[in-house]
């Protein structure tokens, strides 16, 4: 019966897909505006083939075998005081945390538009903070549930990928400087969504739908949370982006910090 139950236990194996490129670790405005968010260098993505069916069902399962498969773990590297580092002990659990991914268009952000986050030209309200001397409308709608400003993109639609994705880039690394109008942080949203996601056509429909899944994820060893970094923090963060149909699979992430001041 030991037997049995082994035969029936799923196990992913991995391949990493070192032509893959994305357009946003590759255009020069984009990367110069990652310099001045303090993203640079500390941002990035791997992407892999995987050899076995994906349900949603088994994502702890594919995440752990993701983290403790030879080829993957030779390539992941931490972030420790500024350098990055391998992983040097082997991951024993994780932790994983679906996050919805719908979207295919902008429409959520438009009530930003018109609310009072932003000025008619798009330039940001700056308003008073008693910790931040230099704070905006749009960082306190994304960070303070108090605002009057927070629920203007409704609940729902704040746990989308597309909103979390525009949220890590608004508030940035350690020396984030930030933008005085809102397009930076829309227009690289866009282009980081298309560059993450696969969409699927409904023939009969004719209706465009997100074909992938979207895990937040993280990595425990026997001493602890090991990967993305071992402390948590808001701006450290690692997403697995599954494309059930390619059996291709990005890992996304950010260690928070001060980012690479030369292009």
């Amino acid at each position: 019966m030991e037997g049995d139950k082994y035969t029936f236990e799923q196990k992913f194996s991995f391949s990493p897909l070192p032509s893959k490129m994305f357009s946003f670790l590759q255009d020069k405005d984009t990367l110069a505006l990652f310099m001045k968010w303090s993203m640079l260098g500390r941002m990035s993505c791997q992407s892999y083939s995987f050899d076995d069916n994906f349900y949603p069902y088994s994502c702890e399962k594919f995440t752990l075998c993701f983290f403790r498969d030879p080829e993957v773990v030779s390539s992941l590297r931490n972030m420790e005081a500024g350098a990055w580092v391998p992983l040097d002990k082997p991951v024993v659990s994780v932790s994983v945390e679906p996050v919805a991914c719908t979207k295919v268009s902008l429409e959520l952000f438009d009530p930003i538009y018109s609310c009072g986050i932003l000025r008619p030209s798009g330039h940001v309200v700056k308003c008073f903070h008693d910790v931040y001397p230099d704070y905006d409308e749009l960082r306190q709608m994304l960070q303070e549930e108090d605002s009057e400003h927070y629920y203007v993109v409704g609940r729902e639609e704040r746990e989308e990928f597309l909103f979390c994705l525009f949220k890590h880039i608004c508030l940035g690394g350690e020396l984030c400087q930030y933008e005085d109008t809102i397009d930076p942080y829309i227009s690289t949203t866009k282009q980081m969504y298309k560059d993450l996601i696969s969409v699927q056509k409904d023939p009969e429909k004719k209706e465009i739908s997100v074909a992938s899944t979207v895990l937040k994820v993280a990595a425990y060893d026997e001493s602890g949370r090991c990967y993305p970094g071992t402390r948590e923090e808001e701006q450290t963060f690692a997403y697995l982006i599954v494309d059930p149909f390619k059996r291709h699979v990005t890992l996304f992430y950010h260690f928070y910090g001060v980012g690479s001041f030369t292009l």
